[in-house]
C-alpha cells in the first residue's frame, strides 16, 4: 500500500515534487475539495497500465436530464503506455472520491499530486 503525498506549489522558485511509486494494493491519496488538486500517473514500466480510482463510499450521482449515474465502480484513467503520463484534476472526477480512496490496476506507476 502507498500513500500518494500532496506537494504544495503555492510558494515561489523551485519546488521539490513527492514521487511514490504505486504498489497495485490499496494506493490511496486524500481528496480535499475546494483544493486545485493536480494528480500525474507517470508509467516507467515496459507495459501499459490502466489504473483505477476508486471511493468506497461512491454509489451514484444525479445528472439532469439523465439520471442517476453509477460511479461505484471507480474512474478509469484508461490506459497508459510505457514511457508516457497522463494527468487529471482530481475536482473533475470528485463524485467518485468519496470516502476511502483506493487506486488498483497502477503497480509500477510513479504517482504525483500537485495542489495549489
Amino acid at each position: 500500500m502507498a500513500t500518494i503525498v500532496a506537494t504544495s506549489i503555492s510558494g515561489s522558485g523551485a519546488i521539490a515534487v513527492t514521487q511514490t511509486t504505486l504498489t497495485g494494493t490499496a494506493d490511496t491519496f486524500t481528496y480535499r475539495q475546494g483544493v486545485t488538486q493536480t494528480l500525474i500517473f507517470t508509467n516507467p514500466t515496459a507495459g501499459a497500465l490502466t489504473p483505477v480510482i476508486d471511493g468506497a463510499s461512491s454509489t451514484s450521482v444525479s445528472v439532469e436530464g439523465i439520471g442517476a449515474i453509477d460511479v461505484s465502480g471507480g474512474f478509469s484513467m484508461g490506459s497508459i503506455a510505457a514511457g508516457a503520463s497522463k494527468t487529471i484534476r482530481t475536482e473533475t472526477i470528485s463524485a467518485y472520491l468519496s470516502g476511502t480512496i483506493a487506486i488498483t490496476g497502477g503497480t509500477g506507476l510513479v504517482a504525483v499530486l500537485l495542489e495549489k
